[in-house]
């Protein structure tokens, strides 16, 4: 047996090396389309990488014209279109424009259509995948803003009753949740009008608040209770200015003369008007906004255009001047307004819970546009109110 075995090895030398020749033969030809292949694979995975890290950079900047939508952080030239400034994300330059699509300076709405255009951007100096790209974002956004523009169409707006006393004149519509609430003993010279004819979205106490806290919350409030004394001497020539103010109570004015607003007058508590004997006020279209009851009593002058608006009741019994070409807003957002003023009235008287109008008074409603009206009314031209909602109709990869 062993001679058997001993036979069959004789002879077998170099058997080995020809088997290694074989595969480096194979190797040889193997190595080269798989090394090729295996750097198509990487350059191809950085290829990728690079184009997600684009779209992931492009759709942040979507998001950041988004951002600034909403917070009104955008300013608008002659040509209807904003370049915000160039963002880095993901190491890539990101160029975002927004385009407002429905601009029309002529007419307000509550609803703007932006285009937003994010291009991020690869500038490759060197690597394996060194080529210049860049991946687009197309995203098409209907924004609603604040409107409260269908309430100073009119006269006389309560969201629940109204009381006309004899010998009052409207000159005007009215409005009201149901025209049956409607208790006319006067004359009103335009059409009334209930939920069945026009919706109207009653302000919030939330929304305007809000809207008036951002005039003020820099500001160091004065204590509940402040008495603003105005100076003697002060006249339509020489006023004494006040504004943007906050208080951060009760506040009262009191005095003679002459004061002008330069911003908003924003009470956390109640605001009250003290007369000796008599206060004038002019508005300068800005606001007087209490958290909670405004009383402006006899011996009070209103004169320009403006808004007083209170939480709750306001008791209205000042004069106006009356050069008939002015428009104040008088709103009550959950209260009751008690209309008694001294002379004619222009522009919009709206309570929330009741209207009440004494004998004898008339108001005459003009346009409110061009009274340069510090309130939400939708959005019209550069002058953006806050966004109410935002839909994304579109969003494109290009």
């Amino acid at each position: 047996m062993k001679a058997i075995m001993k036979r069959a090895i004789i002879g077998e030398e170099g058997n080995v090396f020809i088997l290694v020749l074989v595969l480096l033969v194979l190797g040889g030809l193997i190595l080269t389309p798989l090394l090729g292949l295996m750097s198509t694979g990487l350059i191809a995975g950085q290829v990728y990488e690079k184009k997600t890290d684009e779209l992931y950079a492009a759709d942040a900047g979507v998001e950041d014209a988004i951002w600034r939508i909403q917070s009104n952080n955008l300013t608008f030239d002659s040509n209807n279109y904003s370049y915000l400034q160039p963002l880095t994300v993901n190491g890539k330059s990101v160029d975002v424009v927004v385009y407002r699509e429905d601009l029309d300076p002529t007419a307000c709405g509550t609803e703007f259509t932006y285009r937003v255009l994010s291009i991020a951007a690869t500038n490759d100096s060197g690597g394996t995948a060194a080529i210049d790209s860049s991946t687009t974002v197309d995203a098409h956004l209907v924004v609603s803003y604040m409107d409260f523009s269908a309430l100073l169409d009119n006269a006389l707006v309560s969201n629940d009753t109204i009381t006309i006393q004899p010998g009052t004149e409207i000159n005007g519509d009215v409005w009201l949740p149901d025209e049956e609430d409607l208790d006319n003993k006067g004359s009103i010279n335009g059409t009334v009008k209930d939920e069945e004819d026009v919706l109207i979205t009653w302000p919030t106490f939330e929304q305007l608040s809000a809207y008036y806290w951002d005039d003020v919350k820099h500001l160091e409030p004065y204590p509940t209770g402040y008495v603003l004394n105005i100076p003697s001497g002060t006249t339509q020539d020489s006023p004494y200015v006040i504004g943007p103010l906050l208080a951060g109570g009760d506040l009262t004015i009191k005095g003679h003369g002459w004061i002008k607003l330069d911003g908003t007058i924003y009470a956390k508590g109640n605001l009250f008007t003290n007369p000796t004997p008599e206060i004038h006020i002019d508005l300068q279209g800005h606001t007087i906004f209490s958290e909670c009851e405004i009383q402006l009593n006899p011996g009070v002058w209103l004169h320009g255009s403006g808004c007083i608006i209170a939480r709750n009741d306001i008791d209205f019994q000042p004069n106006l001047d009356s050069e008939g070409e002015n428009f104040i807003l008088v709103l009550s957002l959950e209260g009751i307004v008690r209309f008694n003023p001294g002379t004619d009235f222009t522009g919009c008287i709206a309570g929330e819970a009741h209207v009440q109008m004494q004998p004898g008074n008339t108001i005459n409603w003009i346009s409110p546009e061009g009274k340069g009206l510090d309130v939400p009314w939708g959005a019209d031209g550069d002058e953006l109110p806050p966004v109410t909602g935002l839909n994304i109709v579109s969003w494109e990869i290009k």
